[in-house]
């Protein structure tokens, strides 16, 4: 995640630019804010800034999709608690090359300033292209007004983004005819992968042509139905193109109450490559650019609705990793069934760009795994997010690790929770949005995700000291399986509904 600080003075037409700081996570970074153009009749104010990115993308083939940034504004009142602005659903200036889609609190109801809100904002390319995408002056029409604030109110404001993945709509299958444990299957026969065709309520059970899945002890209780409202994967979503990391988490805790952010930090040293810790209230790491570990549902549950994101199902899951494509029996996210099997030694250990310097492999997948990463070896924890992009050239989604749509990391590195269809709790999971704000004590509050006792959620795609078979798309051994605890295995990304 990259965060940009600034302070400012409202008060009628006049902006005061006291500070500003810079930070980077990601290969993403905002600079150059500024607030212009304010009205003070209608109560709104322009914010302006540049944004790039590295390995950006857009295709009109073949997948036909896209990355984009998600970008969410922070402001405070003094030294009072963060809270999340709320943009207008037009309005917004974009530079010549780009889109810009407003993500509101409910995509699917009608944009109102206060009720359903602009959250944020998903910029991306107008046109086909690869590489560097660098955008100046993007201006996004803050509702100052709407949040409760007046023209003479001394506010800070921070400017988050995130990089995400479209993935489209369309009709996908889960499972894979594999032998992956409890994998999705259309009823009798095991070798045969489920067809999702919409959104519609799943029937699940035994008769032909049900969806179902093989007993297992996590992988849930094969009972049904799948509700309407439970997001399949059919209708077109983003997905965080990497795991959260150190930085991200860090950026996170520091924008909450003291009280909050002590529900979501424990002190797990410098084990593994866990380099967050606190100090007088501020929270750091030595190991912003390594994926975050140590994240239990709660946590996770917290960060998406701070980010006014919200969870992706196990069903996205498998849709993110292989999208329209006919299954392969037993494949990894990157869509065969070969890995490399020697252990990887870091170059740049730690820095933003930490890479692979030996066994790095230029014909298999490439992913943290017991072979590559194994414990108390000389890694010894996951890796730099997205560590795998860009690493040779003429890279391909086989040797960069990448899912079908461009999304890193789906198949190893650490564990990642997902929303499971696997018992009555998961499955009322309808696809809300956070809204930006926690409750007092700190916990999501968004109503039908799964409680911070992780009942509803479960764990897929494998982490960096387990076996090759884990990272399986269709592999469901943990789909249903509850833990609130926190292991140095355990991390995390979510999504949005797309506009």
């Amino acid at each position: 995640m990259k965060t940009e600080n600034n302070n400012l003075l409202m008060y009628l037409l006049c902006m005061f630019l006291l500070s500003s700081l810079n930070c980077l996570a990601n290969n993403i970074t905002v600079s150059n804010i500024s607030l212009v153009n304010q009205n003070t009749a209608e109560h709104y104010i322009m914010i302006s800034f540049d944004i790039s990115w590295e390995n950006s993308w857009r295709t009109s083939t073949a997948q036909n999709n896209w990355d984009a940034a998600w970008v969410f504004i922070k402001y405070r009142t003094g030294t009072g608690p963060w809270k999340h602005a709320w943009l207008n659903n037009s309005g917004h200036v974009n530079p010549a090359g780009c889109i810009i889609d407003t993500g509101l609190l409910k995509p699917d109801s009608a944009f109102h300033q206060i009720t359903n809100p602009g959250l944020g904002l998903f910029i991306y390319r107008e046109s086909d292209g690869t590489g560097l995408l660098s955008l100046t002056d993007v201006q996004l029409r803050w509702n100052y007004g709407a949040n409760g604030l007046s023209e003479n109110d001394i506010v800070d404001i921070k400017v988050n983004a995130l990089e995400m993945v479209y993935v489209p709509e369309g009709s996908f299958y889960i499972g894979s005819g594999g032998n992956e444990t409890s994998a999705f299957y259309k009823y009798p026969f095991t070798t045969d992968p489920y067809l999702i065709t919409g959104e519609g309520e799943l029937i699940v059970g035994t008769e032909n042509e049900n969806l179902y899945y093989s007993s297992s002890t996590y992988g849930g209780d094969r009972l049904g139905p799948i509700p309407a409202l439970f997001p399949k994967g059919y209708k077109a979503f983003y997905c965080m193109k990497y795991e959260i990391s150190q930085q991200g988490y860090v950026d996170f805790l520091n924008s909450l109450t003291a009280a909050q952010a002590s529900i979501h930090f424990q002190n797990f040293g410098s084990s593994n490559r866990y380099g967050i810790s606190v100090t007088s209230g501020v929270y750091s790491t030595t190991k912003p650019f390594v994926a975050c570990s140590y994240i239990n549902w709660s946590d996770l549950a917290a960060y998406l609705d701070w980010c006014g994101l919200r969870p992706l199902t196990e069903l996205e899951f498998e849709k993110s990793c292989r999208g329209t494509l006919v299954p392969v029996p037993n494949e990894y996210a990157w869509g065969t069934t070969g890995i490399t099997t020697n252990p990887y030694t870091l170059i740049n250990n730690g820095a933003y760009d930490e890479n692979i310097s030996a066994n790095y492999s230029t014909s298999n997948g490439n992913a943290a795994y017991n072979l590559t990463t194994p414990y108390n070896g000389s890694i010894n924890g996951p890796l730099r997010a997205g560590i795998f992009a860009g690493n040779v050239s003429n890279i391909d989604r086989v040797t960069a690790g990448s899912t079908i749509y461009g999304i890193m990391e789906m198949s190893g590195n650490l564990l990642e929770h997902f929303v499971t269809v696997g018992n009555p709790t998961g499955r009322l999971f309808t696809g809300e949005h956070g809204n930006g704000e926690l409750s007092t004590s700190g916990y999501a509050d968004v109503v039908n995700w799964p409680p911070a006792s992780s009942l509803g959620a479960g764990f897929r795609g494998g982490y960096w000291f387990y076996y090759a078979w884990y990272l399986r798309v269709s592999e469901r051994s943990g789909a249903a399986g509850t833990d609130p605890s926190r292991y140095n295995s355990d991390g995390g990304r979510g999504g949005r509904t797309a506009p």
